[in-house]
């Protein structure tokens, strides 16, 4: 079954995401892709980012299901990741994704860390698994988005001079996009 749409989730205190990093920019991109709608909404609870806010609007709003790819950055790859461990989707794609609370108070109360990863749910899941991250990531220790990579066994787009992926444009995200329709 082919992918329908695409959701992007945004990492946390984004405040309007249409005009933050390059979520406005990918979503107008992703929109031009024949028979692919992509949904950017601004979330609930957007600067502690909890798990039991944003799982349920990811699912009842935003309509992530088997037809749909989610493209989550920083916050929202965990999102991802957690919603992916009990729904099936047909890809992820994960931007600034990490394994820890950073021993930040916030990312603690998000309820992301409170438990191990189930990766092997995750991978089964989930059709395709793709990652970017960044050596110079100011925010997320690499080892970190080392472990996503192996515990998902994703693929990897590994660069060192991106940071926390912040730019207002992400050419590179819109080709996986188009390669994931054309082999589905």
């Amino acid at each position: 079954m082919p992918f329908k749409r695409a959701v992007i989730v945004p990492g946390n205190g984004a405040g309007n995401i249409e005009h933050c990093n390059w979520y406005g920019w990918a979503k107008k991109r992703i929109s031009e892709i024949p028979e692919v709608l992509c949904t950017l909404k601004n979330m609930p609870d957007p600067v502690t980012a909890r798990e039991s806010i944003w799982l349920p609007f990811m699912e009842k709003d935003l309509k992530c299901d088997e037809e749909t790819v989610i493209i989550g950055h920083s916050s929202g790859a965990s999102a991802a990741m957690r919603y992916a461990e009990t729904h099936k989707v047909f890809a992820i794609i994960l931007v600034g994704a990490y394994t820890s609370d950073l021993g930040d108070e916030n990312e603690r109360e998000s309820g992301y860390f409170s438990r191990p990863w189930e990766w092997e749910k995750i991978r089964t899941n989930v059709k395709h698994i793709l990652q970017f991250g960044s050596t110079d990531d100011p925010f997320l220790p690499w080892e970190e988005q080392q472990e996503v990579a192996d515990g998902l066994k994703t693929d990897l787009y590994k660069y060192s001079d991106r940071g926390h992926f912040q730019n207002t444009a992400f050419p590179e995200l819109i080709d996986v996009i188009k390669k994931l329709k054309t082999n589905s």
